[in-house]
């Protein structure tokens, strides 16, 4: 991609996508992901009807009249996009790859936060941390986040999504909104009911001190093989090659099975760890997912 061709993608993402955040999703965010925590501002004179509970008893004794303390909410949030750049994600069947979608969903939660004045940061990651954007306000600074979305080659292609949640925990030491984009396609995620019998997953961890969402994106065909005949088919996070014959049932109906036992484990993941979560066809209107993904 030239440098003219990126920039031409970089604001048509822009256009659109900031155009949501600040129609749409502005309201929801606010409403979802501010106020989650109260921080003292000051302290003023007993008015009646005050709860007396928030009375100041020190303040009261010295100035011997009684005060009461004042809160606010705390407005600023972080705000942690972990962005999935492994071979999977080039991939797509029907209108644009997922690697596309992922990039117009990061970029529509960027505007959504730096709208509300919060600051937003990336970890691109495959089987390893492949680049840290550390959290910053300011539309500059989501321009920058999708020119790295739209532009960033990962130097490698498996997946691990632990040592992106690991790294999360050890780069934000304060409580941070957290957004998990992937296709959830290669090295699966420890089982969270494994934890009594060895370390701690990174996920139990991560859902603990942040507030984790997972948002999957999947193509139709991740799903579902078609009946095409003979099809030479080939794993883009491993590179093996294997021909299947869509035309027998059996390995349809294989393919299709093993996708739902993948999704099922993911539900049995976001059960046990409390996350919202939701997952989108890339041939799918993902307005109406974030706002699902907004409003649980």
């Amino acid at each position: 991609m030239t440098s003219e061709e990126l920039l031409q993608k970089v604001r048509k993402i822009e256009i659109k996508t900031h155009g949501l955040s600040k129609n749409i999703f502005a309201g929801e965010y606010h409403s979802q992901f501010k106020g989650r925590g109260m921080a003292f501002s000051e302290v003023r004179e007993y008015q009646p009807g005050d709860d007396v509970r928030s009375i100041d008893w020190n303040v009261t004794a010295r100035m011997n009249r009684p005060y009461v303390k004042i809160y606010e909410e705390e407005r600023e949030l972080t705000v942690m996009l972990l962005v999935d750049v492994s071979g999977s994600r080039n991939f797509g069947t029907v209108n644009q790859m997922k690697r596309d979608t992922m990039a117009e969903v990061a970029a529509t939660l960027a505007f959504s936060t730096i709208e509300n004045n919060d600051k937003v940061g990336v970890i691109f990651f495959s089987d390893k941390v492949e680049k840290f954007i550390p959290p910053k306000k300011g539309k500059s600074h989501v321009l920058h986040i999708i020119r790295e979305l739209l532009s960033f080659e990962p130097e490698h292609t498996g997946t691990d999504i632990n040592a992106a949640l690991q790294f999360l925990t050890n780069a934000q030491k304060r409580r941070c909104t957290a957004f998990l984009i992937s296709d959830f396609i290669g090295e699966p995620i420890p089982d969270p009911s494994l934890k009594g019998r060895g370390a701690i997953p990174p996920i139990i961890i991560a859902s603990r001190k942040h507030d984790l969402s997972a948002i999957q994106i999947y193509d139709r065909r991740d799903a579902e093989m078609p009946n095409v005949g003979l099809l030479k088919v080939r794993d883009p996070e491993t590179g093996a090659r294997v021909w299947a014959d869509t035309s027998m049932a059996s390995v349809r109906n294989a393919y299709g099975e093993a996708w739902k036992a993948q999704q099922e484990a993911l539900e049995n993941i976001y059960t046990k760890t409390g996350m919202n979560h939701v997952s989108l066809r890339t041939d799918e209107d993902y307005v109406k997912a974030l706002m699902r993904l907004f409003r649980n």
